[in-house]
């Protein structure tokens, strides 16, 4: 006889009873006014069997996928879903490894990014002494705005994996509670070589002003500081380009340094652009004009969803 068919043969099967339990309980978790049929109780009893005696999937994995599956299946999102959150604890992010976990956490919001879609109220980058992961807060929780660099006790949230890497989400049965206080984050840099090309530059690329208040460096909006209130500015340049190979999207940074180097234009020269003009979106034309098309090999360091260029030259 085999190891395998050993290995099969002591394997425990999962009862009637034990499936039977886990098919209504999915069931329960959908609600009522489906846009279509909810499936049938042979059908997720069905699935679940396979999965555990079939393929050996431990049943609480196997009900986890399920609801995944009816999930994506009928489009809904967790906070579609009517069953209680039951959270493991405080965890620390690094320690994240496990698809649909419902934890608790303090946070840094580190970094806050545009929606893109309706359903996403916020959506952004959080930190602790551990490590970053990305958020996302669901508009139909309707729970309190994030502000960028504040930190809290997020309980209640779910935690969820997509290729390797994990991220939590935030729904109706989540709390949100401000904390005092600062948490010095894991900077979580990787150093990466890309050979890609650049889409886009997205707006508020080009001639800049940075607040001018000790360490503060915002940028303004409007001439305005979102700590400080109305300050005068001092120039900078940047660009905040989209490189994309056809596979992956990578979301870039080029600091006045950089900028410089790539451009052929220093920042004096692009303030006289600007004057000459008396726009300085002038400045954020020209740079789409000379390098948005083109093959660039890149170097830098990737801190949340963003590569921080270092050196760059154009090729092809």
């Amino acid at each position: 006889m085999s190891s395998n068919t050993k290995s099969a043969e002591l394997a425990v099967t999962v009862s009637d009873t034990d499936l039977s339990e886990a098919t209504t309980g999915i069931l329960e978790q959908f609600p009522d006014d489906l846009d279509g049929d909810l499936p049938s109780v042979e059908e997720v009893a069905s699935r679940l069997e396979k999965m555990t005696n079939q393929y050996k999937v431990p049943l609480d994995e196997a009900r986890r996928a399920a609801v995944s599956h009816y999930r994506d299946v009928f489009g809904l999102e967790y906070d579609d879903l009517e069953f209680p959150g039951q959270s493991a604890g405080d965890v620390t992010l690094a320690s994240i490894n496990q698809h649909e976990q419902w934890v608790d956490v303090t946070v840094k919001i580190v970094e806050l990014w545009d929606p893109t879609h309706d359903s996403i109220d916020q959506v952004g980058l959080i930190g602790d002494e551990s490590g970053r992961l990305k958020f996302t807060k669901w508009t139909k929780a309707e729970l309190p705005t994030l502000e960028e660099g504040s930190v809290y006790k997020l309980s209640n949230v779910i935690t969820s994996e997509y290729q390797g890497r994990y991220s939590i989400n935030l729904n109706s049965r989540s709390n949100i509670e401000p904390v005092d206080g600062d948490i010095d984050v894991r900077a979580d840099i990787e150093d990466v070589q890309l050979s890609v090309p650049m889409v886009a530059i997205q707006s508020g690329s080009g001639l800049i002003k940075r607040c001018p208040d000790g360490d503060c460096t915002r940028v303004l909006q409007n001439g305005r500081c979102a700590e400080h209130g109305d300050v005068e500015g001092e120039f900078d340049l940047r660009i905040k380009a989209v490189f994309d190979d056809g596979e992956t999207v990578q979301y870039a940074i080029f600091d006045r340094e950089a900028t410089e180097a790539i451009a052929g234009i220093t920042l004096n020269e692009a303030i006289e652009q600007a004057m000459d003009a008396l726009d300085t979106s002038v400045v954020e034309d020209a740079l789409i004009d000379a390098l948005v098309g083109r093959y660039y090999r890149v170097e830098g360091s990737i801190v949340g969803r963003y590569l921080l260029v270092n050196e760059a030259e154009q090729h092809g």
